[in-house]
């Protein structure tokens, strides 16, 4: 198997943890698209959307997605919206195997308040209804999200991502 693996859903859901432990597990190497987005803009993703907008992002975004070699043994770790603009769920479905991480906003929401780090421009801890905001934002994303090649719901492990995927190109 040398095709991509392109993990996605909302920020928290564990794509990077997973995507980097699955990128062991397979000998693939892992990308992060939001870090590869920083380095491509010298700047980090909080100050990208707060100095040129949210429109310019997901320009420069979907740009990057489009620059990750295609089949090339790499699991990418997406941002929360990454499928949801432009043509990038059908770019992603026709250049990898996408898994979605179905996590319910309320175990996001924990997530992100436990977190040491909070990164999220949407999704900040200062939001008195962050609840909400993930709710709205999860119920805009999801039909797109449902459309991933393999859906995983609550929480997981890399294990059985991979156990997943090998049943998946077994049937193929």
């Amino acid at each position: 198997m040398t095709t991509n693996i392109f993990m996605l859903g909302m920020p928290s859901s564990g794509k990077s943890t997973l995507g980097r432990n699955l990128a062991k597990e397979l000998n693939y190497d892992f990308v992060d698209l939001d870090k590869k987005i920083e380095v491509s803009e010298g700047k980090k993703i909080e100050e990208i959307f707060r100095l040129e907008g949210e429109d310019y992002f997901r320009k420069v975004e979907s740009d990057q997605l489009k620059k990750i070699p295609v089949d090339s043994k790499l699991v990418i770790a997406l941002g929360g919206g990454t499928p949801c603009f432009f043509d990038n769920m059908d770019y992603i479905k026709a250049n990898g195997v996408s898994v979605f991480l179905d996590v319910s906003p309320e175990k996001l929401e924990e997530r992100i308040r436990t977190s040491r780090r909070n990164n999220r421009p949407m999704f900040k801890l200062e939001n008195e209804d962050l609840l909400g905001t993930l709710t709205n934002t999860y119920n805009e994303r999801i039909d797109t999200f449902k459309t991933a090649s393999i859906i995983i719901e609550g929480d997981t492990d890399a294990s059985t991502i991979l156990w997943l995927l090998e049943a998946k190109f077994a049937k193929n």
